[in-house]
Formats: structure tokens, sequence, C-alpha cells
């Protein structure tokens, strides 16, 4: 992982907010959940590459992305390793 892709996940992480949302189960099925999103005021190749690499998902329309639970997970080691908490 690039450091600018750890850098823009870790921001998205940071300033990510809380609310009802659907996310897909392992079976592709969607799932009513508690999801985080964020603004995704960020390159938009560095955002591709991170939604290729199943970090985030949303929408092409949204002014605003999805962290995915492999996303959360590698934030938080991200922010251990930036911040040592």
């Amino acid at each position: 992982m690039e450091k600018n892709e750890e850098l823009t996940l870790l921001l998205l992480y940071l300033n990510a907010w809380e609310e009802e949302g659907y996310m897909e189960d392992e079976n592709g099925n969607l799932k009513e959940t508690k999801i985080k999103r964020s603004w995704k005021g960020y390159n938009f190749d560095t955002l591709n590459s991170l939604e290729t690499k199943n970090f985030l998902s949303g929408s092409y329309k949204s002014k605003s992305v999805c962290l995915t639970k492999e996303g959360e997970q590698k934030a938080k080691e991200l922010c251990h390793k930036y911040f040592g908490e």
C-alpha cells in the first residue's frame, strides 16, 4: 500500500461519521448495519485504488464513501502505525 493511500484512508477514517445504512455481507446480500461514511474530497485515483482494494465502497454520484469492515480495520492499524495508539 502506497503512503498516499495509507494517509488518505487514515484521514477518511478520522473524519468519518456513523449512520445506519446497508452493506453487502460475504454472500453478496444487503444487510442493514451501522456504517462509517466520510466525504470524498481526496484524489479520485487514490479513492479508486482504495475501493479496488476493498477498503471503501460508494457511489460515483455520492459526495461521500463508506469504509468497509476491511477499511476500518486497516485504518485502525494505520492509527497504531502513525500515532502509536
